[in-house]
């Protein structure tokens, strides 16, 4: 939840964030936080909304739109991952996703 909606991050390490499904291939691993992930953001809850209740509502439409074209750039930068490594998949894919949240907040729903 520390991500905008429908923004992405390429990692190539990192702790489980809270993230049940993480710790349990973390504790498989054996402890070992050294694997790559492909993040998606599905924003914060709002106001006071219990996040337990945010993460298992179904997303709003302008919200499963993002999520699909999240989706979709995930596909790409996996399949650029595969041909040019995941060092400099990270470095041309995560910058073009920083600002994305912001370019979505002006873009009409």
């Amino acid at each position: 939840m520390t991500l905008p909606c429908g923004v992405l991050r390429l990692q190539d390490k990192g702790g489980h964030g809270s993230h049940n499904g993480l710790k349990s291939v973390i504790y498989h691993f054996r402890g070992n936080r050294e694997f790559a992930r492909l993040r998606i953001g599905i924003g914060r809850p709002p106001g006071q909304m219990d996040p337990k209740a945010f993460l298992l509502q179904k997303f709003n439409a302008t919200s499963r739109e993002r999520i699909d074209t999240a989706l979709q750039e995930g596909v790409d930068a996996l399949k650029l991952l595969l041909s040019k490594g995941l060092t400099e998949t990270a470095r041309s894919f995560n910058p073009q996703q920083k600002y994305k949240h912001i370019r979505l907040q002006t873009m009409p729903p």
